[in-house]
């Protein structure tokens, strides 16, 4: 991510002091950022801060920054190109900072630099919905905490449409973040619409495909599974609530809740439906299921758990990553399977793709196992590159290879994918330490060994008490 030679024509403000979620009044002056000191916030844009998740929907990347005063900032960082015209982006950024509500994340600032194009917003510590649904298959989020987030989503949508924004890119479990409150916020960056070749790009996402996308974050609310939109009928199609619901919730739900929220996501489902519904109606559905419960109360409790723990515990893969032992890495990981509980594609889309890539995959472990790195390198990189979803171990294992033939820069990155597939996985945690050790980043490095030994106990101390 290298900086781009500008001259703006007049001195660009501080940054701003607070950079929290403001959760109303009139102030929504937004800030216009230098590049530079975007890049000294994110540092350099570095990969250890890319925070995105966006399942694969868009290639732009968000970073997280910290100012010189502590402040904490998300920055969207848009691909060449996007945003020819500057006039535009600017407006467009000003049209969105003046947005303020509890469910909608504040836009603070932006950077119109020579080509660069960058958004920057509140930033909000608690993971995206997508993690916490998807992704924590040992701690199950709670019924009345899928109605709250349903319903956040709902407000943020009915009142971003009554401010002229009736359109939002790929709206899904990704857009939804968590703020220091635990309350569901809906990101501002997808109220953007990029301009692209000095053409207005509105993309395929509208007002109709706002609702269909809205059923299908329902539909993963209700399943607990992630569903693409383009998956989405067939899994709620001549089943029964029973048959969808997801089943870590172990019957702590209600019924009648549930039963009306399958037939909401039918109704933002079908084509032929679609049209009568609006963003007032969802919110009108969700008045009628709110309830007292204190739902926010589910934030992160995992973390009230978390004791410190000493070197002197370290399992048997961090002690051989605390020693840089990189044979010893390779003995573990040719024997592990723990990441087999992430479900990578539905049965019949596997079978497909399975006939043509089940080959190459043997031939990447053979090598792996025979550390014939390059070749595994390259079996591992045309499985990723011909799969849409591929398991964290793959990942893993070419990230090892990687530090095996001296290139940390490609592990790290490596690492880091397979911490967004599999985010409470402390292998990819250690695998990280161990390629920013070598690429001298010595404090990184002890940090996220550090986070992979509390993942584990965590887990370890979950074990137990199930």
């Amino acid at each position: 991510m290298g900086c781009c030679n500008s001259s703006p024509s007049m001195e660009d403000p501080p940054p701003p002091q607070n950079v929290h979620q403001n959760h109303g009044g009139s102030d929504s002056q937004i800030t216009k950022f230098s590049f530079s000191d975007l890049n000294k916030a994110t540092e350099n844009f570095c990969l250890k801060n890319i925070v995105s998740e966006n399942g694969g929907e868009t290639s732009d990347i968000v970073y997280k920054g910290r100012f010189h005063n502590g402040g904490f900032i998300a920055v969207k960082k848009f691909t060449n190109m996007a945003w020819s015209d500057p006039y535009q982006f600017v407006e467009e950024a000003h049209r969105v900072g003046k947005l303020r509500h509890n469910s909608v994340v504040n836009l603070i600032g932006y950077c119109c630099d020579g080509n660069e194009r960058l958004l920057v917003a509140a930033f909000m510590p608690n993971d995206t919905l997508a993690k916490r649904l998807f992704h924590r298959k040992i701690q199950t989020m709670e019924w009345e905490m899928r109605l709250r987030v349903a319903f956040c989503v709902a407000q943020a949508l009915d009142y971003c449409s009554g401010g002229g924004f009736t359109s939002y890119n790929n709206l899904s479990a990704y857009s939804v973040l968590f703020n220091e409150d635990g309350d569901a916020c809906l990101s501002c960056f997808g109220l953007m619409k990029e301009f692209k070749d000095d053409q207005r790009t509105t993309g395929s996402v509208n007002s109709e495909s706002l609702i269909f996308r809205f059923g299908t974050l329902l539909v993963n609310l209700l399943s607990g599974k992630h569903t693409p939109p383009s998956h989405a009928p067939e899994m709620i199609h001549c089943k029964s609530v029973v048959e969808l619901i997801d089943p870590n919730l172990k019957g702590k739900f209600s019924a009648e809740e549930a039963t009306i929220i399958f037939k909401l996501a039918s109704q933002c489902l079908q084509y032929e439906d679609i049209e009568s519904l609006n963003t007032k109606d969802l919110v009108t559905t969700f008045e009628t299921l709110h309830t007292k419960t204190n739902a926010s109360s589910y934030v992160l409790p995992e973390m009230a758990k978390r004791r410190d723990v000493s070197l002197n515990q370290l399992s048997t893969l961090g002690d051989a990553c605390l020693k840089l032992d990189l044979k010893a890495i390779h003995k573990i990981l040719v024997m592990a399977e723990d990441d087999k509980e992430l479900v990578e594609l539905s049965f019949e889309e596997w079978l497909e793709e399975v006939k043509d890539i089940q080959e190459v995959r043997k031939r990447g472990d053979q090598a792996f196992l025979e550390q014939d790195f390059e070749t595994a390198i390259d079996c591992y990189s045309q499985l990723i590159e011909f799969r849409r979803m591929v398991y964290p171990s793959v990942y893993a294992r070419r990230c090892l290879c990687y530090l095996f033939c001296n290139q940390p820069d490609r592990a790290l990155k490596d690492g880091m994918v397979a911490q967004q597939l599999f985010p409470d996985w402390p292998t990819a945690f250690y695998l990280q330490s161990v390629a920013l050790s070598k690429l001298n980043m010595i404090t990184d490095s002890a940090d996220t060994l550090k986070e992979a030994t509390l993942l584990e106990a965590t887990r370890q101390h979950q074990e137990e008490e199930s």
